[in-house]
């Protein structure tokens, strides 16, 4: 009998593919809901700006961690910041649309992929958000290790010009940063590493690239942050090293994602174990099998029934899955694998 090649019978794609859809939860976390989602986000997102403020590190080590990382750049050639800046200084036309940019787009489209994900990609969401929530923690550290002062904040003898400052009368910004005219004072102007601005737009164009169905949304996922980190450069907002930092946070929170995965669903167990009834009513709720409570003799079998995954929040497009006794548990091969097997023989 000859053997099977591994491209014949499907099994390298589904390797490859392994290593993502291993983080996708089990079908009862599939049934997410958005006033359970909702708060959480929120609050991870309190507790990040919350952190920001209380990192708030001494101004004269900020101002020494950008001129830092201004020589370290200096010496590996790299100077991206003082060229762009001159640009978008001299050239309102592309200074106050990126001075938008940067004020906006990282509030508005991060969410806006969030709900996207949650409502036709279900399977995926929760994996995505637990990367872009740990990866935002992770920054959070950085912001508090490493206190930086922008380009922006430098004394003019270094050749920065505050964009921000300089188009605020076209905007909504203050002079002293993005936030609202007066609410300045409630941020903090040295968390610029790593640049927060470069790693979410990294995820959002990770997830329009991946999982867009057009050509332009998959476009739009390669310059979103290309733009991003021309913009928080260009607006002497950061440097860039910076935005090299916010790729290595994005990589370090991908890569923490299953064990943070794994550590959550942990403490769901547990916290259900300890809640009388709590497991059993939600397996009753979310797993609707027909031979649930059936009473057999010694020795029969009950056939394998199906069991749905489309309830409120499931992805559609994901077919239903035998309950018990099934090629699933035995880890056989399905029926197009089978034929596929078939013909190699």
């Amino acid at each position: 009998m000859p053997q099977t090649d591994a491209r014949q019978t499907g099994t390298a794609p589904r390797a490859r593919h392994r290593r993502w859809t291993e983080l996708r939860p089990s079908a009862p976390d599939l049934r997410l809901r958005w006033w359970t989602e909702l708060p959480l986000i929120v609050l991870v997102y309190a507790s990040y700006s919350a952190g920001r403020l209380l990192a708030r590190g001494n101004t004269d080590s900020a101002v020494g961690h950008g001129l830092e990382i201004l020589r370290i750049e200096k010496a590996l050639h790299l100077n991206a910041e003082h060229p762009l800046n001159r640009l978008f200084t001299r050239e309102a036309w592309l200074g106050v649309p990126a001075d938008f940019w940067y004020a906006s787009l990282h509030y508005l489209v991060t969410p806006a992929i969030l709900i996207w994900l949650f409502r036709s990609r279900a399977v995926l969401y929760r994996a995505a958000r637990t990367w872009l929530m740990t990866s935002t923690l992770i920054g959070l550290i950085g912001f508090t290790l490493m206190p930086t002062c922008p380009p922006r904040l430098l004394s003019a003898g270094h050749g920065f010009v505050d964009t921000m400052a300089q188009y605020s009368s076209y905007g909504w910004w203050g002079g002293e940063a993005s936030a609202p005219r007066g609410l300045g004072g409630m941020t903090n102007q040295y968390a610029a590493m790593p640049s927060l601005h470069v790693g979410w737009s990294l995820w959002c164009g990770v997830m329009l690239w991946r999982y867009g169905r057009t050509r332009v949304v998959r476009l739009a996922g390669i310059a979103y942050p290309l733009l991003t980190t021309i913009v928080v450069m260009g607006t002497a907002n950061h440097y860039f090293l910076d935005a090299v930092a916010g790729v290595a946070v994005m990589g370090a929170g991908l890569l923490l994602t299953p064990w943070v995965t794994r550590l959550a669903d942990l403490v769901k167990t547990r916290l259900s174990a300890r809640i009388p009834g709590a497991a059993g009513a939600s397996h009753d709720a979310g797993s609707p099998i027909v031979s649930a409570g059936c009473q057999t003799s010694t020795g029969e079998r009950i056939p394998r029934q199906r069991e749905s995954r489309t309830g409120p929040g499931a992805d559609p497009g994901v077919p239903p899955t035998d309950a018990g006794d099934g090629a699933a548990d035995w880890d056989l091969p399905s029926s197009s694998e089978a034929g596929s097997l078939g013909k190699t023989r």
